[in-house]
């Protein structure tokens, strides 16, 4: 193994969480289009896709020309495209790819897309966003038939289908009831679908769901693709939320005990550089102990990080430098996102490294 600090990922609980997702899709009879944010792993999209996703997620451009280039050619890009280098990117990419699908949520965003694609000579399919609730991207509601229909209008783009990320939210604010936050989002969507159907517009998919509110949104009649991502991992969030436990956390970051300056503290060699911080603890309404969970050192917490150093508190531990500590973060796909490699264990003795092809993609 490397030294430390590194993220190892199980295979073997990785293959399982990749085909309960798609077995939880196949029953409810929805499309599992999994978002690739998590891992950004070419060789782990293959993973889901031969399991039986439709295709993947992407949040940039640059992401989906990795994952074009090693083969996978039915890619959504969800998020906004609203300038003309932009455009004529996709454009490009559109060429070589069996099924693209884009993002947009303004008539802006349309009109660029549009123009682009007349300058291509091609015809891009998009779809919109619809904010449906978590007061981010996405249009409004109630503006949705107004900009479907000039979308529908605008004769190089089709109107494949509306699409929306809430998470688990619940009537504008965070929640841990999922089921409550799933069918909500759902039926959000299947109304907003059913006002483009009164106005004359069909759109062919209906498209939802993060891990969070997978197996509540996918149970929805009328939603026919969900796009989870955190699920290929879990992370401590998860298993705060209760839509997974610790068993069924595959990566791991590995780190060292570097200092002991008192009893009552341990300084690891993982800080800010290793571990995402965009998910703090002590905030409703998961109340997170911590920056992840720690799990061969059960009477600790990791406190607070610096760059490159991590507190652990602790009472009781028998912690010693040298040590190794394994966390479970607070948020895995940041995480990842922080490192080039992940060293994949098949429990055989066997370790992998695999190169994590898609991180620090911006544009």
């Amino acid at each position: 193994m490397p030294g430390t600090p590194y993220i190892e990922i199980d295979e073997k609980i990785l293959r399982e969480n990749i085909r309960e997702m798609s077995q939880l899709a196949s029953r409810n009879q929805v499309a599992l289009r999994p978002h690739i944010k998590t891992h950004k792993i070419p060789s782990i999209a293959k993973m889901q896709i031969a399991e039986g996703a439709v295709g993947i997620t992407v949040a940039k451009i640059s992401e989906a020309k990795v994952m074009a280039s090693y083969g996978i050619d039915d890619i959504f890009i969800a998020y906004p495209i609203v300038t003309e280098d932009k455009v004529e990117e996709v454009c490009e990419l559109n060429k070589n790819l069996k099924n693209l699908l884009l993002g947009v949520d303004s008539i802006e965003g349309a009109r660029a897309l549009n123009q682009g694609a007349e300058k291509a000579q091609q015809h891009l399919q998009v779809r919109l966003e619809i904010d449906s609730g978590l007061a981010r991207t996405g249009v409004d509601l109630h503006q949705v038939t107004e900009l479907a229909g000039k979308i529908n209008e605008m004769e190089y783009l089709s109107l494949q289908g509306i699409f929306t990320f809430k998470g688990p939210v619940f009537k504008g604010k965070s929640t841990t009831d999922l089921q409550q936050a799933g069918i909500e989002e759902g039926e959000l969507m299947v109304e907003a679908a059913a006002q483009l159907k009164r106005a004359g517009i069909e759109v062919k998919d209906i498209s939802a769901g993060s891990t969070p509110t997978a197996s509540s949104v996918s149970t929805v009649k009328g939603v026919t693709e969900i796009r989870p991502g955190t699920y290929v991992f879990n992370d401590s969030m998860q298993v705060k939320l209760g839509v997974s436990d610790w068993q069924h956390c595959a990566a791991q970051v590995v780190t060292t005990v570097v200092s002991r300056p008192t009893n009552k503290r341990a300084v690891i060699d993982g800080g800010s550089k290793t571990f995402a911080t965009d998910v703090q603890p002590g905030h409703a309404p998961l109340n997170l102990e911590g920056f992840g969970e720690i799990i061969n050192f059960s009477d600790c917490v990791f406190a607070r990080m610096n760059e490159e150093h991590g507190v652990i508190l602790t009472e009781h531990s028998n912690l010693q430098i040298g040590d190794q500590v394994r966390i479970i973060p607070n948020h895995i796909c940041s995480t990842i996102n922080l490192h080039n490699f992940v060293y994949l264990n098949n429990g055989e003795m066997e370790v992998e490294k695999v190169s994590i092809e898609a991180r620090g993609k911006l544009q």
